[in-house]
């Protein structure tokens, strides 16, 4: 699963999503991205989507493809505007097989993003284990939330399928959600950055618990990368569930799976409740 360095493909059209998380180097350690209005939640722009443009920004200085981005952390400091967006990235330590590297992203000389990053080839297990995917029907097998003018514009980037836990705002006991996910306007490679921007692209899980909408910014996300070299096709299946809320934060436990129940990431956030 390549890390994405940047959008280019020559034997197929450039999706609406690597176009919109394309960075451009500067010179230095330096590169430039762009923020788009596009990929907005409620007060800017969605976490999943800023941490897949920091991602290709790292990729790129690392620009060593058997070191595959293994695990991802940010925290984000203000939610930038729509506009250009300046990164600086520091590959801090080359070991034989793993890198680690960092990254500030900013906006008119003002922090947005604080990140950390790992990319590393593999290592010789000393064991192997997994839990099997979420039991849930096929994905041509549920109806997709209806695309609305109505939604933020996030939301209506994505096929969206739920297969799993109760209704948004019905009050619900769990605060789990999921079901099955895809682009809309054509899928990318389902590569690292699709899959951090997907870590942050469903509902808040909080909101089955909860019994109207509420703004939910990420104060920090970590996303773990579990299945570099897999090839997998769309659309993948999510699930993301909180067990605690208080003080007006909330954690969030995410897990990408592929359709045939292989994990690809996984991810927790901590987010606020306003």
């Amino acid at each position: 699963m390549s890390s994405g360095a940047t959008s280019a493909r020559t034997d197929r059209a450039v999706s609406a999503f690597e176009a919109a998380t394309a960075v451009t180097p500067l010179g230095g350690d330096r590169w430039a991205g762009t923020v788009s209005a596009d990929w907005f939640a409620v007060r800017g722009p969605n976490g999943g989507y800023l941490a897949a443009i920091v991602l290709r920004a790292m990729a790129a200085a690392v620009d060593d493809p058997p070191r595959h981005p293994r695990s991802l952390t940010l925290h984000y400091t203000r939610p930038p505007v729509a506009g250009d967006l300046e990164l600086a990235v520091t590959v801090e330590r080359v070991g034989r097989r793993l890198s680690t590297v960092t990254a500030r992203a900013e906006q008119g000389g003002k922090l947005c993003i604080l990140a950390t990053g790992a990319f590393s080839q593999d290592f010789d297990p000393g064991a192997e284990y997994a839990e099997h995917a979420p039991s849930v029907p096929h994905h041509e097998a549920i109806e997709p939330v209806p695309d609305s003018a109505k939604l933020v514009p996030i939301a209506q980037r994505f096929d969206v399928r739920p297969a799993l836990g109760e209704e948004p705002f019905s009050e619900g006991d769990e605060a789990l959600t999921g079901g099955w996910i895809a682009f809309r306007d054509g899928d990318p490679p389902l590569d690292a950055c699709a899959l951090a921007m997907l870590s942050d692209a469903w509902i808040p899980s909080p909101f089955v618990r909860a019994a109207a909408p509420f703004a939910a910014p990420t104060i920090d996300l970590t996303i773990h990368f579990r299945a570099p070299d897999v090839i997998a096709e769309w659309p993948v299946l999510a699930r993301f569930r909180s067990r605690f809320a208080h003080a007006g934060f909330f954690e969030e436990d995410g897990e990408l799976w592929s359709a045939d129940g292989r994990l690809l990431a996984q991810s927790r956030q901590l987010g606020l409740m306003m």
